[in-house]
């Protein structure tokens, strides 16, 4: 879709770099080096069992051996030698039928030894029941590898999520990174379940099945092998041909995905604005794209197992025309040929089965590449190995000549300076991108300074671990954010401790919540979800200001916590923040200046840099830049009045 409504929902995607299969395949089987002990005790089950299932069709083979040579010696006048036997029949002009009964083991006059063709039987049967027995461990093994290489692939992709930093998420939609943590994780391990045995077994399969058809016959074994070539062209062409668009086929998915999260999250404001007929385009457009991509990939390594059918057939012609031969010729019997052409097709069939096998691995290849690539983003900056830490925190923040700039090209914040004392209430305020958010994000080490420093208490902030850092720091944002859960769950989700339900209620009824909560049908046992729905945007907001109480900061920080709530519910959330506050270092960020007033320094930023710096009155009597968005909001409001 063209326009600003299909960027805007597009967004930005990861980088879309060019699949190397090679490279990503062999860093995924890397993953299995914890798990080589039960590799190796699989890798020697299916040995076994495919070396008793290629013993079996040989065993089988002798069994029909022993067949014919009684129906041929039964035939045969009793008395006489083998020998005596076919120089009769060439006498008689049987020339041809002497020389094919030359390769066959009779006794003239002698018919089937049904003991010795039972004992034979039981023997296969056995063989390969052992052979399904040693295949049902070794797949037992395979899943138990891949289960426990899966999950430590997503706990990996898990901590790897909570270091990477805060710009990592600025620049990626929330659905595809979500996509590559669920389907592309799924899809792995569908891919490695379903495959990686069977690519085992096959291969070992082609070992062991070659192996015996040398042994049996090397004019049809490599009579055999004539079609190998063949194969091995046909697996190559169509899978550089398959795998460009299985890779294209995950990114769409995560394309998708990250259009669905946005427009449900985003569905009131969608049909408000008119804009569901454009959301419902946008979404068919990345579905015909998704349809094609998928269509290509699985139509492109589909055509490889009917290729290889044909092949399979080919071989299983030639080794029957020529076996043949051979028997006629009397060098083979009948029982070697029958065992050679189940061999034949024991070749054929792992090879066709790797075949079909290859979009499966592709598109699991695929989808690690989509993992790996979060995997090797670059982290933020790791925590010092020994944190610093003040003596005591009392809350002392000082900003000394910071400079910072989300941009290498676009300075945003430069030689900033700051003092703020313990227990004293700052306020931020100045136009929108000024930087007053940024400054917060600074103090929390969401982002790290470019230049200069920032000390709490004497310390600098760089010099201590995050957690530390932000344990003694609370936040109350403009955009309320609860998990799906009950209420007393989500206030308790701000403390670090195991606290009880009151310490919860003593919370709510600081930030004046619990009066409402106390209507609701389960009072602080009502379950939410991560939307809220069943309570107002007030009453979230009063919910994460009793969630602040609980966890008892020393630094609190304040955004725009008032700016989307009614009058009444508003003078209740000042309330609960100016209890908050009480006592504790302030840093308050709001666009109403009624809100600010009492605030002990307010600092007007604009384009990065603080204009002004004062109380209230101060401020008003210099007639600058406060002044002048005191009088813009005042004379707004005198137009809403009258």
């Amino acid at each position: 879709m063209a326009g600003p409504m299909g960027r805007m929902m597009a967004g930005t995607g990861p980088d879309q770099r060019s699949m190397d299969f090679k490279v990503s395949g062999r860093r995924l089987l890397t993953q299995f080096k914890p798990e080589r002990a039960t590799l190796y005790v699989m890798l020697v089950t299916v040995v076994l069992s495919v070396g008793l299932s290629v013993v079996g069709p040989k065993i089988l083979g002798r069994a029909t051996d022993l067949v014919f040579s009684g129906i041929v010696g039964r035939q045969m006048p009793a008395g006489a030698t083998k020998a005596q036997a076919l120089d009769s029949l060439r006498a008689h002009g049987k020339g041809a039928v002497a020389d094919m009964l030359s390769g066959t083991e009779f006794t003239p006059g002698q018919g089937i030894d049904f003991t010795a063709v039972g004992h034979i039987l039981l023997l296969a049967l056995c063989t390969f029941l052992l052979a399904g027995l040693l295949m049902a461990v070794a797949t037992r093994l395979v899943n138990r590898s891949v289960n426990r290489t899966v999950y430590r692939m997503r706990e990996d992709l898990q901590a790897k999520l909570s270091r990477l930093p805060l710009s990592y998420f600025d620049k990626r939609q929330r659905g595809e990174v979500l996509s590559r943590a669920t389907n592309d994780m799924d899809n792995i391990q569908q891919t490695l379940q379903q495959s990686m045995g069977q690519l085992v077994n096959s291969l070992l399969t082609i070992v062991g099945v070659l192996a015996m058809m040398f042994w049996v016959s090397p004019l049809l074994a490599l009579v055999a092998l004539v079609t190998v070539p063949l194969s091995f062209v046909v697996a190559t062409r169509v899978g550089k041909r398959s795998q460009p668009h299985f890779v294209q086929q995950w990114r769409t998915t995560g394309k998708l995905n990250a259009h669905i999260e946005e427009m449900y999250t985003g569905h009131n404001l969608v049909k408000v604005f008119g804009r569901a007929d454009e959301s419902a385009a946008l979404f068919a457009e990345q579905n015909d794209k998704l349809y094609e991509a998928g269509f290509k990939a699985q139509f492109n390594s589909g055509v490889m197992q009917p290729l290889m059918m044909f092949v399979s057939n080919l071989n299983y012609v030639l080794v029957a025309v020529v076996g043949g031969l051979r028997v006629a010729s009397g060098s083979l019997s009948i029982g070697d040929v029958q065992a050679f052409i189940q061999y034949s097709r024991q070749f054929s069939m792992p090879l066709t089965q790797v075949a079909s096998m290859a979009n499966l691995v592709q598109s699991g290849v695929a989808s690690a590449e989509r993992v790996f690539e979060i995997l090797d983003a670059d982290e933020q900056e790791a925590d010092p190995a020994e944190s610093a830490r003040p003596e005591e925190l009392r809350g002392r923040v000082a900003l000394e000549n910071v400079s910072f700039r989300y941009d290498p090209e676009k300075p945003l914040i430069e030689d900033l300076s700051l003092k703020v004392e313990p227990g004293q209430t700052v306020a931020i305020v100045g136009p929108t991108g000024a930087g007053k958010t940024t400054l917060v994000n600074l103090l929390m080490r969401f982002y790290d300074v470019t230049g200069g420093r920032i000390t709490l208490d004497g310390v600098d902030v760089a010099s201590m671990s995050r957690d530390e850092l932000r344990s003694g720091i609370g936040m109350v944002l403009q955009d309320t954010w609860l998990f799906g859960g009950t209420i007393a769950d989500n206030i308790a989700y701000g403390a670090s401790r195991d606290v009880t339900r009151g310490e919860i209620e003593e919370a709510a009824r600081a930030a004046h919540a619990d009066r409402f909560i106390r209507t609701l049908p389960e009072g602080y046992d009502t379950v939410i979800d991560d939307e809220g729905s069943g309570v107002s945007a007030g009453e979230k907001q009063l919910i994460t200001i009793a969630r602040a109480f609980l966890s008892d900061p020393v630094i609190l920080v304040l955004d725009e916590a008032t700016s989307s709530v009614d009058t009444r519910t508003e003078v209740l959330i000042q309330k609960a923040m100016a209890k908050l506050a009480h006592g504790r270092t302030s840093f308050v960020i709001a666009h109403r200046l009624s809100t600010i007033r009492d605030a002990d320094t307010i600092l007007v930023m604009e384009d990065g840099s603080i204009v002004e710096q004062g109380a209230h009155a101060e401020l008003l009597e210099s007639d600058g830049a406060y002044a002048r968005l005191y009088q813009a909001q005042f004379a707004q409001a005198v137009a809403e009045v009258d």
